[in-house]
Parts: structure tokens; sequence; C-alpha cells
């Protein structure tokens, strides 16, 4: 019998089983090494599921520059993951490492072993959509629910409050640029343009992120939201093994944080 709901905590499990391999075999010698060796994970399981025409891999973005002064391109901060149309030639590549334009890109996501609350650890969710702002500029595309790019904050543990007031101070300041986030296993946080279709009802002036607790489930749907964006083709078809939580996981739903307040 066809079991969508185990298929997806597979996948969950599967990130969850291999993400503290390298831990175990080098202790705390270089957490630079295992910081990267998370992000491969990642790229290697995203890379089970793009359509043919998206790669995958790690760099930056290079956009043509405003013509002021000298400086007639302009660079991104290095990218853990960048998702890409590879319709689209790009100026560099070396293994998995890519530099592409900004029109080709799809995705991009933040990789942290651990996110915390808090604003001064380099890793709070705070601190990493801050850095968010720098990407943010290269992608200039207006969004809307038929036009998105997948931006995204993927982590394997999370050590905090989820009920901190610095989670909705993170996400407003946030307002949208960054769309989904896996805090762990169980916890994610999505932004939503409007409410539409949503039961329970949000009640909310405009858009908002929702915050669930999805049980095994997270790192799952993530993915499973990444697809669904990044794809050219409508995948309504394929919603019931994407997002198998009986009775959506809008059920499994722990806040709403408004942001036109």
């Amino acid at each position: 019998m066809i079991n969508p709901l185990k298929f997806q905590k597979s996948i969950n499990r599967e990130l969850q089983v291999v993400k503290n391999r390298v831990r175990n075999l080098i202790g705390s010698a270089n957490w630079g090494d295992e910081g990267s060796y998370k992000e491969a994970i990642l790229r290697n399981v995203i890379s089970q599921y793009l359509p043919k025409n998206l790669s995958v891999g790690n760099g930056y973005i290079l956009k043509k520059g405003n013509n002021n002064g000298n400086q007639d391109f302009a660079v991104s901060k290095q990218i853990d993951i960048l998702i890409y149309d590879n319709s689209y030639p790009v100026i560099f590549s070396e293994g998995n490492f890519v530099i592409v334009i900004e029109e080709s890109v799809k995705g991009i996501i933040e990789v942290k072993s651990k996110i915390y609350t808090g604003r001064t650890n380099s890793s709070s969710l705070y601190r990493i959509i801050e850095k968010f702002n720098t990407f943010d500029q290269f992608l200039n595309i207006r969004e809307n629910e038929n036009n998105r790019i997948f931006k995204g904050v993927f982590g394997y543990e999370f050590d905090g409050n989820l009920n901190s007031d610095t989670i909705d101070t993170s996400l407003r300041l946030s307002n949208g640029m960054v769309n989904h986030i896996s805090l762990n296993s169980s916890i994610f946080i999505r932004h939503w343009i409007n409410n539409e279709g949503l039961d329970p009802p949000v009640n909310c002036g405009s858009h908002f992120y929702n915050v669930y607790n999805i049980n095994n489930l997270s790192h799952a749907y993530f993915i499973s939201n990444l697809i669904h964006i990044t794809s050219n083709k409508d995948l309504v078809d394929r919603y019931w093994i994407s997002f198998p939580i009986p009775g959506t996981k809008e059920r499994n739903r722990d806040r709403t944080i408004c942001l036109d307040e």
C-alpha cells in the first residue's frame, strides 16, 4: 500500500541519520568542515528531486551593476546552496562551485548545523536574516504566488525557545524576504502572501508567517516546497505525496506572525 507520509518521513530521517557522521569522526576538530559536509548532504538530497532543467551548487550570483562610478558588475556573498536554471549558461563552474547570473536563479538556501535564538550569535535566526538582505538585492524579481524565488534557511538543529520574542522579531525583520525556514526536523516556518484557502483561516490583513510543529516532517516539507516553487510545471496532481499530513499542516499550526501591524 502506498504511504506518502512514511515516504516523506524517510527523507527527513535520511537527513537526520547522516548529520552527525563527520562529527562522530572528527569531534570538534574543525567545525567549518562539518558545516561544508552538511551543506553537501542537503545538496545531494535536493538534487534527487529537482527537474532536469534545474541544477544545484554553491557559489555566487553575478549581476550587472548600475554603472555608477567604475563598478559595472556586482557580486553576491557566497551562497551555501544555489538552485539555478541550467538552460542559462553559467559564468563559471568547477565541480559544485558555480557563478551564475541573477536571471537563472530559482532558489537560495543558507544552511546551519544549529540555529539559535537571540541576536549575538552569527548562527542566530536574526543574524541569518540580516545576511539575506545582501542576497535579496540580487533577486529583484517582483514576487507573487505565481512567481516566487525560493529563499530558505535550513537548520539541522534548533537551540532556543520557539516562542521567543526574538523569533517573531526576526520574522518581522525578514518581512517575507526569507520565505521558508526549517529550524530543525519538526519546526517549519512559511511565509504566505495571502490567506486564501487556509483552514483554519488566518486573521491578518496582508502577508504573514505561519509557524508549524510537524513531527519529523519539517525538512521534507522544506524540500517539497522548494520543488513546487522552482518547477515550471503545475504540480497540483502530486500534492498528495508532497504534502501528506492528514487535514493539511495547518492543523499543526503553532502561531501566526502578521506583517501588516
